[in-house]
């Protein structure tokens, strides 16, 4: 990728990427780095604190990613669900660098605690709506929706004055059909319709919104559960075409939709790690959720 005609584009260029301590957050900022982004990374597992399900991945690792890809990376803690640390987050970000031009929304806490098989619950990836306990449903959509929609809120205000920038919401495309689990489902829609509003009453100023519909990427949480042989891609090609729409200069035609990874790569030309280009992924109703897992 720093190669690309994409890579120069980025020099100066101020990015966050929210819920980037691990899995699709951390690919994206990666990829970010490799075009010379500067890019904020935010996460709640912190080397100086507690770590989301005592997991080993931290925003600092991150951050040091970015670097060793060619990027400027800047750690910062924040809670997604709090207002204040999100509000918090944002006025730093502009005191520091200004502006920001590209913030991406990875954050999804929805599949904490699962191992694969099971959530702590009991259920599992599928169980019947009428046999879980609804206060899950309540937590998909905190981690989800209530979080997007708190950072969207705090850096609209900047992008609408400056007249440009562009929002990405990492989520996944429910248009095909039933996700395979109501709750999975739901969230992923709600974040998708959320999209589509923020992209309609962003647009007369300027300001883009999408989102991003990766495959089964390998995550460290597929790679733990013993997923890892049932994936499509790593999470760098979902960074990769982040990094091409954001290159792009006619992005805002795509403003609203629900763009797929995989589509992406062929019209821009980017690859995965290995150099190959992975398709368009379907889940299905027998597998789990840590598919599509952002973290």
């Amino acid at each position: 990728m720093k190669d690309d005609a994409a890579a120069p584009m980025f020099a100066g260029r101020i990015c966050l990427v929210a819920g980037a301590s691990r899995g699709l957050g951390r690919g994206i900022a990666k990829a970010l780095g490799e075009a010379g982004a500067t890019v904020i990374v935010t996460g709640r597992s912190s080397e100086a604190g507690p770590r989301t399900d005592n997991r080993p991945e931290t925003f600092e690792d991150a951050a040091r990613e970015v670097e060793a890809a060619g990027g400027k990376g800047h750690p910062y803690r924040c809670d997604h669900t709090s207002e204040r640390e999100v509000d918090g987050l944002v006025s730093w970000s502009l005191r520091r660098f200004g502006r920001l031009d590209c913030v991406v929304d990875a954050v999804w806490g929805g599949n904490e605690g699962y191992d694969g098989e099971r959530y702590p619950d009991g259920s599992s990836f599928g169980t019947p709506f009428w046999r879980r306990p609804v206060a899950r449903l309540g937590e998909s959509f905190e981690s989800s929706l209530y979080a997007q929609l708190l950072l969207a809120r705090a850096v609209a205000p900047a992008m609408v004055q400056m007249r440009s920038g562009l929002i990405v919401t990492v989520s996944f495309d429910t248009a095909p059909g039933y996700l395979g689990d109501a709750f999975y489902d739901l969230a992923k829609a709600a974040t998708n319709r959320l999209t589509l509003v923020m992209a309609q009453e962003l647009k007369p100023f300027g300001v883009t919104a999408l989102g991003l519909s990766p495959g089964y990427a390998l995550t460290e949480r597929v790679r733990d559960a013993g997923l890892g042989d049932q994936t499509t891609e790593t999470t760098l090609y979902a960074g990769r075409a982040v990094a091409a729409l954001a290159a792009d200069p006619e992005v805002a035609r795509r403003t609203g939709q629900v763009l797929h990874v995989a589509d992406l790569a062929r019209e821009y030309g980017f690859t995965d790690r290995d150099g190959s280009q992975p398709g368009r992924y379907v889940i299905t109703n027998a597998q789990g959720g840590a598919d599509v897992a952002q973290g």
